[in-house]
């Protein structure tokens, strides 16, 4: 499975977060664990925000862990909204364009997941894509196309809702074709201004999702990591796995469960999948 985190708050640099940790990004892209058969070395994505709205992307197809670039750019940038995720394949090719973030408009669109019987759902799920939307597709995996059916079912406007009838129209799609439990998916979207992650599967095993508590808490908890002084209060980060074993720091994210990570008070509320209208 692929890995990915997500960070919203004060602007700061990707490193922090990406390389530093005990578990970081990078060492979760070179390791296996037990429901890890390989590693994450299928390439890596980085999206973040140079101005408000206007997302850049760094990708490549190399594993993470030995590209130089990609240290030297997140201990240059700040920025206080970015996606970082790095690539297990899952039967699609090693190439830069299935990288993820993926990228339209303002929204960055990282998954981790799969679904079943991709092969048998790709042309009718590429058919249901809006058609002003089609020529952004440039890659082949899944997670590219869940991105742009949950455009074209109205992410732009109700994001978590876009979400919900996207994976929606997938289980009836794969009912249709008598695929089981086609969608396992959690998510990380982000417009630069609000950070939203859901957690879901169709079947019982979902895979991981967990976010940070309030920062105010780490604090308390870790007086002496100055590290984490400069973080202000809206700090939170959300990770398919714990950057760090410190108890207290991690909350996981319920199955059938999304969040929203903005200024003032985050929401956490149920996930359900609907077919659109």
């Amino acid at each position: 499975m692929c890995r990915w985190l997500g960070y919203f708050g004060n602007a700061t640099t990707p490193k922090e977060l990406i390389y530093d940790p005990v578990h970081s990004l990078i060492e979760q892209s070179r390791r296996s664990t037990p429901d890890m058969a390989m590693a994450n070395g299928d390439g890596f994505g980085l999206g973040w925000y140079p101005r408000p709205g206007e997302p850049a992307l760094f990708r490549n197809a190399a594993p993470a862990w030995g590209d130089e670039n990609l240290r030297e750019l997140t201990g240059a940038i700040e920025s206080p909204i970015f996606l970082a995720h790095v690539r297990a394949a899952t039967n699609t090719p090693v190439q830069q364009t299935n990288c993820h973030p993926f990228r339209y408009g303002p929204w960055i669109f990282v998954h981790n997941g799969f679904l079943a019987g991709f092969e048998l759902l790709r042309r009718d799920l590429l058919l249901a894509v809006r058609p002003d939307l089609f020529d952004n597709i440039k890659g082949s995996t899944d997670s590219e196309l869940m991105f742009h059916l949950a455009l074209t079912f109205g992410l732009a406007d109700d994001p978590l809702g876009g979400l919900e009838r996207m994976a929606g129209y997938i289980e009836a799609l794969a009912q249709s074709k008598d695929i089981a439990e086609p969608v396992q998916m959690t998510i990380g979207l982000t417009d630069g201004e609000r950070l939203y992650a859901a957690r879901y599967a169709s079947g019982p095993v979902v895979n991981t999702l967990y976010a940070s508590v309030d920062i105010d808490s780490v604090r308390q908890l870790y007086p002496e990591d100055h590290r984490l002084s400069h973080f202000s209060e809206e700090a939170r980060v959300v990770v398919s796995e714990p950057l760090s074993d410190l108890p207290g720091i991690w909350h996981e994210v319920p199955p059938s469960s999304a969040l929203i990570v903005q200024d003032g008070p985050d929401e956490q509320r149920p996930f359900r999948p609907q077919p659109p209208s």
